[in-house]
């Protein structure tokens, strides 16, 4: 009797596994082995040899004045083989014009994601790209394309070096600085303007008077084929300008009067030449330094030259130097005012104020 059965329940058996193993099968995707499905972590080596995940570069942006070059082609090529010798994306490039500087384009580099703005121009290309970085996280790169190059001196930067400066710019770390506003136009006794008033920031030096003066008859050709030189020739013919009346207060002190020559307000100290003019002054000390020129006809400038030759920290009867946040001077006549090198005017009052930190400078890591 089992003998006549065992086949069909043999085949029964066979059906019991066959039903089973359909219902396991339908619950996997047997097109899609586990291997498959499964991430597996790459080794660390898979990536090497070029094999680089795809990633957003960072990139920095060039501001460049372009009456600094006759061929832009050269330089422009040296800063893309800088960005890509770093791991850096190949570089955002804006010209200044007569009518923007450098300020608009600035901020323009900061909209369209610049990780760094660069400027590449003389120390006045300097002040515009920063005024436009004034108050952001965007630090300032700068590039020596000028005779001064006088913020890079004070902060150390390669000036005779381009590529050199450049790494800096893309690997170096952020300083933050203080920068000064000067303001020309009349204010009254509170410090309220009186009338139409224009702003200036500066990084280095501002002034009114000699200093100025000195800007403003500087020959342009003279200074391309010399450099800084001209500034001396132009110097030299100043030694003997007109005295001026003026009337100083620093910060909440009474009111002094002197007779001087130029007046000078500086955020920084060093010039060219390796002169320094302000041996206290740094550019993160939150505060402003105030040169009083007056020395008496040629001979009294020989003090000046030792005082300024020998880095004095002393005070000088003719080189009279104050420190303070803010200050007001009045003159008794209209008299050229410069900033950072650039003549912007003539003014009868200038009042400048130092704002702590509010730019961000990329410097050396070291």
């Amino acid at each position: 009797m089992l003998k006549d059965q065992l086949p069909w329940i043999v085949l029964g058996i066979v059906v019991v596994v066959l039903v089973v193993a359909g219902i396991v099968l339908s619950r996997v995707d047997v097109t899609s082995p586990v291997s498959l499905r499964r991430r597996v972590r790459p080794h660390r080596g898979h990536f090497r040899n070029g094999e680089v995940p795809p990633a957003d570069l960072k990139q920095a942006a060039i501001v460049i004045n372009p009456t600094k070059f006759t061929d832009q082609g050269p330089v422009r090529e040296r800063i893309a083989a800088t960005c890509r010798a770093v791991g850096w994306g190949e570089p955002l490039f804006y010209e200044t014009t007569a009518e923007d500087p450098g300020r608009g384009q600035a901020m323009q580099a900061v909209k369209d994601g610049a990780k760094v703005v660069c400027s590449l121009g003389g120390d006045g290309t300097v002040r515009h790209v920063a005024s436009g970085l004034v108050g952001t996280e965007t630090p300032l790169g700068i590039l020596p394309g000028g005779t001064g190059n006088l913020l890079a001196r004070n902060l150390d930067l390669p000036v005779d070096a381009f590529d050199t400066a450049m790494t800096v710019a893309l690997t170096g770390r952020n300083r933050r600085i203080d920068v000064g506003e000067l303001v020309l136009g009349d204010t009254d006794r509170d410090g309220n303007p009186v009338g139409p008033s224009e702003s200036h920031y500066f990084l280095v030096i501002s002034g009114i008077g000699m200093d100025a003066a000195i800007m403003a008859g500087t020959n342009e050709n003279l200074k391309s084929k010399v450099g800084w030189a001209a500034y001396m020739l132009s110097g030299v013919k100043s030694l003997v300008s007109p005295e001026f009346r003026t009337t100083i207060r620093l910060d909440t002190d009474p009111e002094f009067r002197r007779r001087a020559r130029g007046v000078m307000i500086g955020n920084c100290g060093r010039l060219l030449g390796g002169l320094v003019l302000m041996p206290n002054a740094r550019v993160d000390d939150n505060q402003l330094d105030v040169v009083i020129a007056s020395p008496k006809g040629v001979v009294g400038w020989v003090p000046v030259a030792t005082r300024v030759l020998t880095r004095q920290r002393k005070g000088h009867p003719t080189l009279d130097q104050r420190t303070c946040q803010e200050v007001r001077v009045r003159v008794d006549r209209p008299l050229p005012v410069q900033v950072d090198g650039d003549v912007v005017g003539e003014a009868t009052e200038v009042n400048a104020i130092v704002r702590p930190g509010v730019l961000s400078v990329r410097v050396s890591a070291t």
